[in-house]
């Protein structure tokens, strides 16, 4: 058992279990205001002044995004004389994306790019305040496999971008080559380069700068690694040198991986890893990822044989969903919703979320889809909020859906959902 003390208020949290232990400190399960919270106390080295006005500042600005395990108050440890925080505890559903890279998870391409979508949403709204993550990684990311929510932890290493705060620089086959190179501070323009590096690990398992070069390398020691990600940093993929492409058997995945996915999910990598290399300016916004990433969840069909594919509306143009990937049959394309720019194809996976109806809170669901209580073949969408809807008959008949109830997915059945409407086709 430990005992903390909230500052300035002098409340009493008792921990209860030791968590964890790193470099930096210790993380104990503690409770505050009557609920589990997770405590991080640093050790005496570690407790530098510098580093305790970093945390007071993130916990004046307050968490940008709800998947932060953002620092919530200041506390003092008894037993030690140091300090630390309290911050949400992050439940057992989440896993981390270290687990997910050794495959001791294995979430649906939905999950994954829900996940996806929920990174380039937080990373937009922390640079939105003037800040910088400075070390994105698979070791400070955790997602529900199921369901691709994300939480992001180890935020005291976030600050103010550009500053030299702590002497981080990021981790290593992480990091911008600018950084590498020791000619730049983290920023937002470094943090954009290392979250498509994630990014790139998540949707393609492997490094976007690991392909022949990699290989013939026997000892990966400081200078090559300099090399390979800061002084010569080739992109496998690169369209105008094929001298590190991914060699078969070694870099198997990104082989693999990067013909199944849209067009414009390989264009945007190859942005990011070619003129946005080299130029911190031009590389892709989270803002771009993040209307990508809803785009490609919009589209994923199911194959019968369980497979999940995607679908752009505007690659097929009415020519249908393509031949499954797996088993090379042709797809029965579900009906779809066009909802302003948004074509969401209805599959029983399928979620509406507040981005889809302009709401400020992006990621939360809003309707899912339901089966019918007495013929399952019907399915309809469920209405996850707190308001009506309005829903228009192809005939003229006008009812509502009150919450919880559904509405069927019927070709020419329109929505209103209050601020837009949605028109269901076949």
């Amino acid at each position: 058992m430990r005992e903390f003390m909230t500052i300035p208020a002098g409340g009493r949290i008792n921990g209860r279990k030791l968590l964890g232990s790193g470099g930096q400190g210790e993380v104990w399960l503690g409770q505050a205001d009557g609920r589990d919270v997770a405590v991080k106390v640093y050790h005496q080295h570690t407790a530098t002044s510098a580093q305790r006005a970093c945390i007071e500042r993130l916990i004046d600005k307050g968490p940008p995004a709800p998947c932060f395990l953002w620092p919530l108050k200041l506390v003092e440890d008894r037993d030690t004389g140091t300090y630390g925080y309290i911050m949400e505890l992050r439940a057992a559903r989440f896993r981390s994306l270290e687990d997910f890279m050794a495959r001791r998870v294995v979430p649906t391409f939905r999950a994954l790019l829900t996940a996806a979508w929920q990174l380039a949403d937080g990373f937009l709204r922390l640079h939105s305040l003037g800040l910088c993550y400075r070390d994105i990684s698979f070791a400070n990311v955790f997602f529900d496999p199921v369901d691709g929510d994300v939480r992001i932890c180890d935020n005291d290493n976030v600050d103010v971008t550009g500053t030299t705060a702590g002497g981080i620089l990021g981790t290593p086959r992480f990091m911008a080559p600018e950084v590498v190179r020791r000619e730049a501070l983290p920023s937002a323009e470094t943090d954009r380069f290392s979250l498509a590096v994630l990014l790139f690990h998540m949707l393609m398992g492997g490094h976007p700068l690991d392909g022949e070069r990699e290989a013939r390398i026997r000892c990966l020691d400081i200078p090559a690694l300099e090399k390979l990600y800061g002084f010569e940093p080739l992109y496998i993929f690169d369209p105008g040198d094929a001298s590190n492409r991914p060699r078969k058997g070694v870099h198997d995945n990104p082989l693999a991986f990067h013909a199944l996915y849209p067009r414009a999910v390989r264009e945007h990598f190859e942005r990011s890893f070619t003129e946005g290399m080299h130029y911190p300016t031009k590389r892709v916004r989270e803002s771009e990822w993040r209307k990508l990433f809803a785009r490609v969840v919009d589209g994923i069909v199911p194959c019968a044989c369980s497979a999940e594919n995607f679908y752009d509306a505007d690659t097929y143009q009415g020519q249908g969903a393509g031949a499954c990937w797996s088993c090379k049959r042709a797809l029965a394309l579900p009906p779809r919703m066009r909802v302003d720019e948004h074509v969401i194809v209805l599959s029983r996976d399928a979620k509406l979320r507040g981005h889809h109806l302009g709401s400020s809170d992006d990621a939360a669901p809003v309707a899912d889809i339901s089966q019918h209580p007495t013929n399952p073949s019907q399915l309809g969408l469920r209405n996850l909020t707190t308001a009506a809807w309005t829903l228009t008959r192809p005939d003229g008949i006008v009812v509502d859906v009150p919450p919880g109830r559904s509405a069927a997915i019927i070709a020419g059945n329109k929505i209103n959902f209050g601020t837009v409407t949605g028109e269901i086709r076949d």
